[in-house]
């Protein structure tokens, strides 16, 4: 089922690294491998790109449904327990003002796959593979697999991760894990600090483990994954907040209508010193 993701990651990754391999040859500079880091570092430019469509819908969702948010609970207060009618009104006010809830869960989504498959293939590059059917699946040559296997950063190979390296590879990873922890929390926080925490109790929970839960899980989790997958999130992280602050800029979070002011009195307060004049009967 993930064969055709497999597939299609390694075609980008080794598309990027022959792309960066003529232009910078087989340097070695600084105990790095530069092809390969900057094909993962395209890889994700690649994607993000791609993406960036999907994004942009995902953000033009958020804000309509940011401006439907009065009426969302005006209709919550009219149905209060009618949930069969309030779902009902909700579906058709979301359906006349073109507001999807999904959208903005999309390039999440998409990323996951994407994800998974660059930790699938930077898995599967490993001295111990020797069947020559393996080192070959998803597109990739003998050549390109013994290229991959010896990899470094700073001389970590990209397929050793903090808790199977040795001290160079935990250091190298180490100081990934803590940039992609950081500039995970600052991309969530980036765009709480424009949309404010939200005013019910459920949402600002989500709010919260996205602030800090996700970053501390990462924390964690990152010692499982190759320096190569650490190095794309710490990539597209980076990249994220770019990308974020423009479009942030680009389209504002919608500040919720203020209530109008109560109508003022068509009349007029009696003049000072002057009596109300008494109608005869």
């Amino acid at each position: 089922m993930m064969e055709p993701v497999y597939t299609a990651i390694s075609a980008i990754l080794l598309f990027w690294h022959a792309v960066w391999d003529r232009l910078v040859g087989h340097a070695d500079v600084g105990g790095t491998s530069w092809a390969w880091v900057l094909g993962i570092v395209f890889l994700v430019l690649t994607v993000r790109i791609a993406l960036f469509p999907v994004i942009i819908k995902q953000v033009r969702s958020q804000r309509a449904t940011q401006r439907v948010q009065p009426q969302v609970k005006a209709l919550q207060e009219k149905h209060k327990g009618d949930r069969e009618t309030l779902q009902q009104e909700l579906a058709k006010l979301f359906q006349e003002e073109k507001v999807s809830p999904f959208a903005q869960f999309l390039p999440m989504l998409v990323q996951i796959p994407v994800v998974i498959g660059l930790l699938h293939v930077l898995r599967h590059l490993r001295p111990e593979v020797t069947s020559e059917v393996s080192r070959t699946l998803y597109g990739w040559t003998l050549t390109q697999f013994d290229s991959a296997i010896n990899a470094e950063l700073f001389t970590a190979p990209l397929t050793a991760g903090f808790s199977t390296g040795d001290l160079v590879v935990k250091l190298v990873a180490a100081v990934l894990i803590a940039i992609m922890t950081v500039t995970t929390y600052l991309t969530t926080r980036q765009m709480i600090s424009k949309s404010g925490w939200a005013t019910d109790e459920p949402a600002r929970t989500v709010q919260r483990i996205m602030l800090y839960g996700l970053p501390l899980s990462l924390l964690v989790s990152g010692a499982l994954f190759p320096i190569g997958v650490v190095l794309y999130w710490v990539t597209q992280n980076i990249f994220a907040l770019g990308q974020q602050a423009w479009i942030l800029r680009r389209y504002p979070v919608v500040t919720p209508p203020a209530t109008p002011p109560a109508p003022k009195s068509t009349v007029a307060p009696p003049k000072v010193g002057v009596k109300p004049t008494k109608i005869k009967s």
